[in-house]
């Protein structure tokens, strides 16, 4: 009994502890936040490192730590190819992105578009692409939280309503208060216990196989029950040609869609200089590669030490696999919950979660507060005002309030849908319209548009006939079955579309305006050269 009590209470003190340093720094870093340049781009007090560590938290989220270890767990090769593009795809940030984007001024991706393309009109296009971005990992992310949070403390499955409403309630706290500056802080916090966690329970799970990284596979492959498919890709979306075609879809929404998250581009905005971007690179790249290493050696893990069956019949996505692993490497334990490393292990997972909600929300309400209320017009625009910062706290509110209320209705789904959607909108729409702007010079206004709100009708269609929503055991509605379009991610069509609106979008029309878009680019370079680009 003794072993239970402190096990809980250690969760308990975790958690308690966890919430008061991020109190605390969201409260150090509040005093100066009436200043719109301080609430938006306090990043920029940030030096290489911290702003570094900064984005590293804001891109690792519940489904970098907990589908990819389900992943790597019941799909094998499958998973280690996701952790891979996991990391392709933040080197791809900070290599394409991160000293392009960075502009004094500059808050939102509306802002940044408008700014580079000169022209205003854009900001509502991008606004709506960012909340159909977040709004689904939002809620992925919120609901992974309470789940979390009912886990750790032990509680009924009636309690994820008032865990969830407790995650959104601290959500609120560290954005509407702490603004870009404190949850930067937050997001640092939370890279050095998730880092901390996951390195500890791949060091127990290669120690139970004398640090034979082979010895680990052969056991994970034989937990696995797949034989030799388990070492072959295929084995997460099936191995014919529509399931290459999946994989491959997949792989690539994975990678550009994780690189043009709003809440990971808002991050590149304020740094200082180009120097400080490419320092931040590493920063940034250095714990995300350890991060993921460690996923996979715990995934394979929770296939040798738990196996498929188990596992699967947990959650048939494997989310549940970096928490079960942890009652096979502490056999003592008189059950999963009782364990000191379930109760270190569930900590780091909802301080993941809810770091990454806190970023999601502060991007979201930015965007409502800049891309839908700031007008077009002339150079100064995009100037931040005071009662704004009071529009975004207000906006963080509102958003984390119906956040919490529909992840009450979505919490029994699967949710590798939501984030299906999140990603395929994210890689479909943002990286044309970024790219086209940074690359190609007539790319105009009304390329932004058709690419925009060409691409999510068309993102939206597509997975209602997929396979994800309705037709199969994981989908969003199982009990339903009209799916005919065959794919399970649709960012293989989706994608080139995107791309190919955006062209055709940019040829000559009312938008193409030559004289303001000449003058717009040849005032830019000074800004460049002043800031050491």
């Amino acid at each position: 009994m003794s072993g239970v009590i402190d096990a809980r209470s250690l969760a308990v003190v975790i958690f308690l502890g966890f919430v008061a340093v991020s109190l605390l720094l969201c409260g150090l870093a509040a005093a100066d936040q009436d200043d719109p340049e301080h609430f938006y781009a306090g990043g920029a007090t940030l030096g290489p490192a911290a702003a570094g560590l900064a984005i590293a938290g804001d891109y690792v989220s519940a489904a970098t730590l907990l589908s990819t270890t389900g992943s790597v767990a019941l799909a094998g090769f499958d998973g280690l190819l996701f952790a891979l593009a996991t990391v392709a795809s933040l080197v791809l940030v900070m290599r394409l992105f991160a000293e392009r984007l960075r502009r004094r001024g500059v808050f939102t991706m509306g802002d940044f578009l408008a700014d580079r393309l000169g022209d205003g009109s854009v900001r509502r296009a991008l606004g709506v692409a960012t909340l159909v971005v977040l709004a689904p990992l939002l809620l992925v992310q919120l609901t992974t939280a309470g789940r979390v949070m009912t886990a750790m403390f032990g509680l009924p499955d009636g309690a994820l309503t008032g865990c969830t409403v407790a995650s959104g309630a601290l959500m609120v706290c560290y954005s509407a208060f702490g603004g870009m500056r404190g949850t930067g802080y937050i997001q640092i916090l939370k890279v050095a216990v998730v880092l901390g966690a996951v390195t500890l329970l791949a060091g127990l799970v290669l120690a139970r196989f004398d640090w034979s990284p082979f010895a680990l596979f052969d056991a994970a492959q034989a937990g696995s029950g797949a034989g030799g498919a388990y070492a072959r890709p295929g084995l997460q979306f099936g191995h014919g040609f529509t399931g290459g075609l999946d994989l491959i879809g997949f792989q690539a929404t994975l990678v550009l869609g994780a690189a043009c998250m709003p809440h990971i581009m808002m991050r590149l905005h304020p740094v200082r200089d180009a120097w400080t971007a490419r320092r931040a690179g590493v920063w940034a790249v250095s714990p995300v590669v350890l991060l993921c290493a460690g996923i996979v050696v715990v995934g394979l893990g929770a296939s040798a030490l738990v196996g498929r069956d188990l596992l699967y019949a947990a959650d048939p996505a494997g989310g549940t696999s970096l928490l079960m692993v942890t009652s096979a490497l502490d056999p003592g334990a008189a059950g999963p919950r009782d364990s000191p490393l379930f109760a270190l292990v569930a900590s780091a997972a909802f301080a993941t979660t809810l770091a990454a909600v806190a970023g999601i929300t502060l991007a979201a309400a930015s965007s409502v507060a800049r891309d839908f209320t700031v007008k077009s017009g002339a150079q100064g625009e995009g100037r931040a005002s005071a009662r704004e910062i009071r529009r975004a706290r207000w906006a963080v509110a509102g958003i984390g309030a119906l956040a919490v209320l529909l992840s009450a209705y979505t919490h029994d789904r699967n949710p590798q849908v939501l984030l299906s959607l999140s990603f395929a909108a994210a890689a479909s729409v943002l990286p044309p319209v970024l790219l086209y702007a940074l690359f190609r010079p007539r790319f105009n206004a009304r390329g932004v548009r058709w690419t925009v709100y060409g691409t999510l009708p068309l993102i939206g269609i597509l997975m209602v006939l997929s396979p994800a929503f309705s037709g199969t055991p994981v989908a969003l509605f199982p009990e339903w079955d009209f799916a005919v379009f065959p794919l399970q991610t649709p960012g293989l069509v989706t994608i080139p579309a995107g791309f190919l609106l955006g062209l055709l979008g940019s040829g000559p029309g009312p938008d193409a305006a030559p004289d303001d878009r000449h003058r717009h680019r040849t005032r830019r370079p000074a800004v460049r050269i002043r800031d050491g680009a």
